[in-house]
């Protein structure tokens, strides 16, 4: 369930950042476009899982001299990646460039944190009026 919740989360945080320039998403209606969506979440998602933790560890003095800025240098890459790889699989998802591709990942990471924390905020709200 966690992770259902986590790629719907990310499909709002990517769809937040088709409303930057740089950032397109295609598709003629909705129902094409949330599917797009979703299949981006997913690729991004695995891209993530796949590749920044050995980001991470081949950057982690860039990581401590930057003060962890350098993390947004990571993400801009990983999402550029993923628009790559959805170009791949022809899905209408496309990042300009490296710029689009920083301020979108920024984007994701603002919109994705804030989501996560009322959902957590949601399931303690909960756990708590059970044990009420």
């Amino acid at each position: 369930m966690t992770v259902l919740v986590h790629v719907l989360i990310t499909m709002v945080a990517v769809w937040v950042t088709t409303l930057l320039p740089g950032i397109t998403l295609g598709g003629q209606d909705t129902t094409a476009q949330v599917l797009t969506l979703l299949a981006v979440s997913v690729v991004f998602g695995l891209v993530n899982v796949v590749l920044k933790p050995i980001a991470k560890t081949l950057g982690c003095l860039l990581y401590v001299l930057t003060l962890g800025l350098f993390g947004l240098v990571v993400n801009a890459l990983l999402l550029w990646l993923t628009s790559y790889l959805a170009g791949e699989l022809k899905l209408p998802f496309h990042v300009d460039g490296f710029w689009s591709a920083f301020w979108g990942a920024l984007v994701i990471t603002i919109v994705s944190s804030l989501l996560h924390g009322v959902v957590r905020r949601t399931r303690v709200g909960e756990e708590q009026q059970y044990r009420g």
